[in-house]
């Protein structure tokens, strides 16, 4: 098994230490040449993912609503999500999590929920329930700008529910530590931030499924159709970790469908925790009906912070263009970067909105010639940044940006971090444009993905396919951690207050994939980025100044059943 290695040590000043530490993740064995691949032993998650793709069959986990499948589920689900929180303990209402939970959760209130589906929520009502909702993430943040915290930052494992935490966690610690809660193994879960943190868990069902637009005029055309959302904890258990009592029930297959709820996209959900409507699947910061909403982004932004938005998918993706882009289709990606970027865009033809500061994320290299999903305005080329419009932000061109692109050859950590000291210093904006295309691949334009080993070279999914990573494709990528230390270098210049959302969206398409080798790299990749993050503010700020969020958009449905199955033998025989 070959295991690819970052072959590059960049300046200390332009790296932080934790992407040194991850330069040869988890080797086993001491390896003094970096600049050839290195090679380790059998990995257990390896061979447990391949040998449940090839059989069909695995008695540690399975996908979906049938036990006796490996795979039978690749979408979404209705899962509860949990939420910490870092800086919010006692930090006022609003701010702290209690505002939200326990007796003030919206689903003890019937007229709330009402108000918040706007169709009938009788099901979801609870006079027990302790978790918040997906729109109360928008609520916090919100709080924190308007009380004066110097930065609000938000970390969105796309698609990361309890049990993909649990099977990282476990993974890690090579043990069983826990069965319910907030449990440890990664470091978000075991950060204490001075005792400021807290822990919760939310709701992410959208308002509708199925809504049809019109792209070119940007329209809602049936905004009251489709099915409903919402959540019933009597089928579906009031804990993350709760085992469902209906297992169709969370992917909205229920027997009765009277008590079907949809559940979420990564648009609809986003649009939720940045924008504070519910609003339906594939929306883009609008409302059900279609209109613009602000995102909180956009408040900080009046409000003199600068923003950032940070991604290891394509850079227009649901997740960072919901943290500020405004659009009724999540895949009109063209116009969704013009958004990010400050041009001229469908929205937004003739005010377009100020932009982002930093916008750093993948799409590199992704090349079409027609996406009829973008609408007439669609330009060949670039499938999520159009030619003109990368040209027109560039400072080299008379704009706002700092360009960092993945070139031949070219370190991409170097060459990001050197893009970010530039934009400081020279008071500029920070565009970061990476990625990978692949032969056997369609999800192309993400960052490599990383395998539970910490290599670049997962097990297949349940698609048959595994990537195939070249050593350019490594080492001319910067890591979703080196992208987050590059956009603090230019978003914390000049003690600016500053808003940033970081994304690891590649939990999401692992899970789509069913690839547990996958998913459990992706959380630990993602887990690097908090990290940077939480380093950041110990030497640079402090937990009475910073509000920070690390949560999912939502889940999917990775099902548990011998954890102790995912310990190495050699580790569980000791």
């Amino acid at each position: 098994m070959v295991l690819l290695a970052r072959q590059d040590i960049p300046p200390s000043e332009s790296l932080p230490v934790i992407a040194m530490l991850r330069i040869i993740p988890l080797l086993g064995l001491a390896i003094g040449l970096l600049n050839v691949p290195a090679y380790a032993s059998a990995d257990w998650v390896q061979d447990l993912q391949s040998n449940a793709v090839k059989s069909k069959q695995c008695p540690a986990v399975h996908w979906g609503p049938d036990p006796g499948r490996y795979s039978s589920w690749t979408s979404h689900s209705n899962r509860l999500i949990p939420v910490y929180t870092f800086g919010t303990k006692g930090a006022g209402l609003g701010i702290d999590l209690d505002s939200y939970t326990g007796e003030k959760s919206p689903y003890r209130d019937a007229t709330r929920l009402s108000r918040l589906y706007r169709t009938d929520t009788r099901l979801s009502v609870c006079e027990n329930a302790d978790y918040m909702d997906q729109t109360n993430i928008y609520d916090l943040q919100r709080a924190a700008v308007e009380a004066g915290k110097k930065h609000v930052i938000v970390v969105v494992f796309d698609g990361m529910d309890w049990q993909t935490t649990y099977a990282a966690a476990i993974h890690n610690l090579q043990e069983v530590a826990y069965r319910e809660g907030r449990g440890r193994g990664t470091h978000f879960q075991e950060y204490q931030a001075n005792d400021t943190t807290q822990f919760g868990w939310m709701v992410t069902s959208p308002a509708r499924d199925g809504v049809q637009v019109d792209v070119n005029r940007q329209v809602v055309k049936n905004p009251n159709s489709g099915l409903a959302g919402g959540y019933n904890p009597l089928l579906a258990g009031a804990y993350p970790w709760s085992v469902c009592r209906e297992p169709e029930y969370l992917i909205a297959k229920s027997a009765d469908t009277a008590a079907r709820h949809a559940y979420t996209d990564s648009a609809g959900s986003a649009t939720s925790m940045f924008c504070g409507v519910k609003s339906y699947n594939a929306a883009i910061g609008v409302s059900v009906d279609g209109y613009p909403e602000p995102s909180v982004a956009h408040l900080a932004q009046a409000d003199g912070y600068r923003v950032g938005v940070v991604t290891s998918v394509p850079i227009s993706h649901a997740t960072p263009a919901a943290a500020y882009a405004n659009n009724v289709n999540r895949g009109d990606y063209q116009d969704l970067s013009r958004d990010l970027l400050g041009r001229p865009s469908a929205m937004h033809p003739e005010h377009p909105v100020p932009g982002v500061d930093v916008l750093i994320g993948g799409g590199h290299g992704v090349e079409v010639l027609a996406d009829s999903a973008q609408g007439d305005n669609f330009v060949p080329g670039n499938k999520y940044l159009a030619l003109a419009d990368l040209k027109a932000v560039d400072v080299e061109n008379g704009g706002q940006y700092v360009v960092s692109q993945r070139r031949e050859g070219v370190l991409g950590n170097s060459a990001l971090a050197e893009a970010a000291h530039q934009a400081a210093h020279d008071g500029k904006r920070l565009l970061g444009f990476y990625g990978v295309t692949s032969e056997n691949s369609k999800d192309d334009g993400h960052l490599p993905f990383a395998s539970a080993n910490g290599g670049y070279d997962p097990a297949p999914g349940v698609d048959g396919n595994r990537p195939n990573y070249s050593q350019a494709d490594i080492s001319e990528n910067p890591t979703l951690a080196e992208m987050a230390s590059a956009a603090l270098t230019v978003l914390g210049a000049g003690d600016h207050p500053f808003w940033l959302m970081v994304e690891s969206g590649d939990v999401d398409w692992a899970n789509h994939n069913n690839n547990l080798d996958a998913s459990i790299g992706a959380v630990n990749s993602g887990d690097d980025a908090v990290r940077v993050i939480t380093d950041w503010v110990e030497k640079n700020s402090n937990w009475e100044e910073t509000v920070l969020i690390v949560t999912a958009d939502h889940g999917h449905y990775l099902v548990i059943d011998d954890p102790e199955l995912l310990i190495e033998p050699a580790a569980a025989d000791k």
